[in-house]
């Protein structure tokens, strides 16, 4: 029982479960200091399907690593999903050297560190003993916020500089207030200095979520939260919009409780947006299919304040 919450409590869910978490996993990189991982899980099951959620480069010092989002990966493991999550390269607690010629960004490594996690499943099970034998390797998906989510589009079919970087290992992705389209789209300023958001979506076609927050300011083009939308208008296949209403880019606390990371702190819409993803999941994972349907039900009545969901027309 949240006393913090109200509308999205209309919103179906499931009641949490024991979770169990390891960190630090370590993985070998080539070249490179191993990867930190977190691994969170429910303690009971088997077949778990599994999620790699790719932080952001956000302000703080440890959220953008493995030990931030608790919000949406112990959300997640309590309500039967496995979340893997990595300290990327472009960490500040725990990353490269941000003066490497990559850096400070490290997008192409970002994206090597999520494939290396799927290359050691096994390994990776092997220093969880508690969840050894008992994830699905055959249902995966990826979730990014923010930087995070430029990581994920890629790893679904976006393509840049001519690049494929899709993984066929991967069945689905959500992808949380991520930059839309580059070039043209952005501030000449930013343009120049980022020219990996150039990122053509049309490509990705395995089923993808898109979230934004309606009140989100992207900084870095003169358009307005619409922009974070352009995953969905562009990648055919990205079956549903989710809009949270009265937040930004933090989707109400996604990142953290109580985090600078978050600039409108709302437990209501974080609530909405746990809630709304996990359904959106489980729908995909083929575990539940009410929960998604009922959720759109809800957000055309009772809850219709919290949020709004556009789906893609076939």
């Amino acid at each position: 029982m949240n006393r913090l919450i109200n509308l999205s409590k209309k919103l179906p869910t499931l009641d949490p479960s024991l979770t169990v978490a390891y960190t630090p996993i370590r993985l070998k990189m080539p070249g490179r200091q191993p990867l930190e991982l977190r691994l969170t899980a429910p303690t009971t099951g088997d077949a778990l399907p599994i999620v790699i959620l790719s932080h952001g480069f956000g302000p703080s010092n440890y959220i953008p690593s493995k030990d931030g989002y608790a919000p949406l990966a112990q959300f997640w493991a309590e309500r039967g999903i496995a979340v893997i999550q990595p300290t990327h390269a472009s960490s500040r607690s725990g990353g490269l050297d941000p003066d490497l010629p990559e850096g400070p960004f490290f997008w192409r490594e970002r994206v090597e560190e999520m494939r290396a996690i799927l290359d050691q499943l096994n390994d990776i099970e092997h220093q969880a003993s508690a969840i050894a034998g008992r994830l699905d390797h055959d249902r995966i998906a990826v979730a990014g916020h923010s930087f995070g989510g430029h990581t994920c589009s890629l790893l679904l079919g976006g393509r840049l500089l001519g690049e494929d970087f899709s993984d066929p290992r991967i069945c689905a992705g959500i992808l949380l207030a991520t930059p839309g389209r580059g070039g043209d789209n952005l501030k000449p300023e930013h343009a120049q200095r980022f020219p990996f958001f150039d990122v053509d979506f049309s490509a990705i076609e395995l089923p993808t979520l898109v979230v934004c927050g309606a009140e989100d300011d992207p900084h870095f083009t003169p358009r307005g939260p619409e922009w974070h939308a352009d995953v969905f208008h562009d990648a055919p296949g990205a079956d549903a919009l989710l809009t949270i209403n009265g937040v930004g880019h933090g989707l109400g606390g996604i990142a953290g409780f109580d985090a600078k990371e978050t600039e409108v702190e709302d437990p209501d819409a974080l609530e909405a947006t746990r809630r709304l993803t996990l359904a959106w999941l489980r729908r995909i994972f083929a575990i539940e299919q009410d929960a998604w349907i009922q959720s759109q039900t809800a957000l055309q009545g009772s809850a219709d304040a919290i949020a709004n969901i556009t789906v893609r027309e076939n």
